[in-house]
């Protein structure tokens, strides 16, 4: 298709004529929540999760939006269908809508919704991934917003954690892993981090200032259920440059393996392999058949 079709307050609309007013908050503010979900075969993969995790930022913004989640759903199958779109990246993005340009926010809130997808490779166990290598990963100077600053679990249109982050990166460096500012190990710019040590997988928790990542969590559940040793803790730098194996997640990588952290040579291994597969599967049951 030539020309996109966006859906932008419950109208599809073509991608070249897609805008929302300067005036709206999540432009002027970043006030705004968002959830970047992934579709295989015409089938948004664990959307409750999702809904559930939307809701949770939308708390605590204190935006009160008042769509519920089947009209959410229902939109992002709209826009699905109109572009013609199996396999795809989506994104959902709720703002708070047009107000005066005062930092209070009015409590009647009148929400801009947009969501956009893009095509992607099948996934699956037939799939291939959307990264072409392992990533080169580069630990970095800027520190994760801590929680009492900013909810750790809210997805908000702010992201200038994050483009921070990855400013500071050269090219061909792919990831940028950010620790907490008590110099704990946290998360990637765009990812949740994993490595093993002594066959055992490790994730640094979510008490430390840590994204809880939807595909996080699937790989932990996976794990626990192959019978994996899992452990989540507070961990340094240290401890994943002596790693045996490391990789990302994130829906749209699934598991990526970290080829080079700092210049230390890592790849991936027996356990990223298993996981891996174990993904593949679940996507097949979940989404193909």
């Amino acid at each position: 298709m030539s020309d996109r079709l966006y859906h932008i307050d419950g109208e599809l609309v073509p991608a070249a004529e897609a805008t929302v007013s300067v005036d709206d908050r999540g432009f002027r503010y970043g006030d705004a929540a968002f959830e970047t979900l992934r579709a295989y075969g015409g089938r948004v993969l664990e959307w409750a999760a999702h809904r559930e995790r939307l809701a949770g930022t939308c708390d605590a913004l204190a935006l009160e939006h008042r769509l519920s989640g089947s009209e959410l759903r229902t939109r992002i199958d709209e826009t699905l269908a109109a572009n013609d779109l199996a396999d795809a990246y989506v994104r959902l993005s709720i703002t708070r809508g047009v107000q005066p340009g005062k930092l209070t926010p009015r409590p009647s809130v009148e929400p801009t919704v947009v969501v956009y997808a893009k095509p992607l490779p099948r996934g699956g166990l037939e799939g291939d991934p959307v990264w072409d290598e392992p990533a080169t990963v580069r630990s970095v100077e800027t520190r994760r917003i801590p929680d009492a600053a900013l909810p750790a679990g809210a997805k908000t249109h702010n992201y200038l954690n994050g483009i921070l982050a990855r400013a500071e990166l050269e090219d061909g460096v792919d990831e940028a892993l950010l620790s907490t500012v008590e110099g704990a190990v946290a998360e990637g710019a765009t990812s949740n981090l994993f490595f093993v040590r002594e066959g055992r997988l490790r994730t640094p928790t979510t008490d430390a200032d840590v994204l809880p990542g939807i595909t996080r969590e699937t790989v932990l559940e996976l794990a626990r259920e192959a019978g994996i040793d899992v452990e989540t803790g507070r961990y340094e730098l240290a401890d994943v440059l002596g790693a045996d194996e490391a990789f990302l997640t994130n829906r749209t990588w699934e598991l990526r393996p970290i080829d080079v952290l700092d210049g230390a040579e890592l790849g991936g291994g027996p356990v990223t392999e298993r996981l891996s597969r174990l993904y593949d599967e679940r996507v097949e049951e979940r989404c193909y058949r």
